[in-house]
């Protein structure tokens, strides 16, 4: 099943990745480029497909008996596109019990949507037309200033996308009488990096760290091997962003400051409340 899995998304997200790399090694036209229509969700519907599996394999669920309540979990639409990413053991529960929508739950939906339709058509639509894609698209049209707002403009803009995606497919989940887990908790105020992805995507970093980084042997090991736990972990968490060396370079970016802020946090960070206070 994982096999199946993870050779769907090679095939329609990375065939032309690696053609590419191919013809880069051996020479242009070693292989022919392919016309593959990349269908949507594909990261996540795989993602969750291989959480209902492994958490079977676990013994953390019983499988379900009906094959539509497995494709109701794994094609039900509010989250498929942007997140968040949800794990069986957290879903199949609420597949199994009697399905209610209370007047809250209906509530906080429609609270939840409205949030995310600010956040994505409001907040993050306008910034982007108006201020931050005229920077990124002539920067040295705008003062250094100007540049670093953009930049900042940009921060706001990406959260501000992400996270409405998220809230509104929370609200939909609850109007349906469905649970998600929240997807973003003020990373903005994150005290550290591992803090902060804890805060950003944490559906996403919550499924890498229980799939991969803890069967890898997570923090339990000696420090080099966990260090290279994280540099795996974060390889694949950019190159499943998409099929490009911009995103696994991007990947070992934040596995390199990981490593950095794990070695040196013990060293330096835990002493200074004790310097301070001589």
């Amino acid at each position: 099943s994982v096999a199946i899995n993870l050779g769907m998304l090679a095939y329609f997200k990375y065939t032309n990745f690696l053609i590419d790399i191919s013809n880069q090694l051996f020479g242009a036209g070693f292989l022919d480029f392919q016309n593959i229509f990349l269908p949507v969700g594909i990261s996540f519907f795989v993602f969750q497909s291989m959480s209902y599996t492994i958490d079977i394999y676990r013994r953390e669920i019983r499988p379900l008996t009906r094959w539509i309540d497995y494709l109701f979990y794994l094609s039900f639409f509010p989250q498929l596109v942007a997140g968040p990413i949800v794990r069986a053991r957290d879903f199949i529960p609420q597949i199994r019990r009697p399905l209610m929508v209370t007047r809250a739950m209906f509530g906080a939906g429609i609270g939840y949507i409205i949030i995310g339709l600010v956040k994505k058509a409001i907040i993050s639509d306008y910034i982007s037309l108006n201020f931050v894609d005229r920077i990124f698209d002539e920067p040295a049209l705008y003062s250094g200033f100007e540049c670093l707002m953009g930049i900042y403009g940009y921060a706001l803009q990406i959260y501000c996308d992400f996270s409405g995606y998220s809230d509104m497919a929370i609200g939909l989940g609850k109007m349906f009488g469905f649970e998600f887990l929240e997807n973003f908790n003020y990373p903005y105020i994150s005290q550290s990096i591992t803090d902060f992805w804890r805060r950003w995507h944490s559906t996403l970093s919550t499924w890498f760290r229980e799939y991969i980084y803890i069967p890898l042997g997570g923090n339990r090991v000696s420090k080099p091997r966990a260090f290279f736990n994280l540099a795996v972990v974060w390889f694949l968490t950019g190159f499943w962003h998409g099929a490009d060396w911009t995103f696994i370079i991007w990947g070992l970016y934040f596995a390199a400051f990981l490593v950095l802020e794990k070695f040196f946090y013990n060293r330096v960070f835990i002493h200074l409340p004790k310097v301070f206070s001589h």
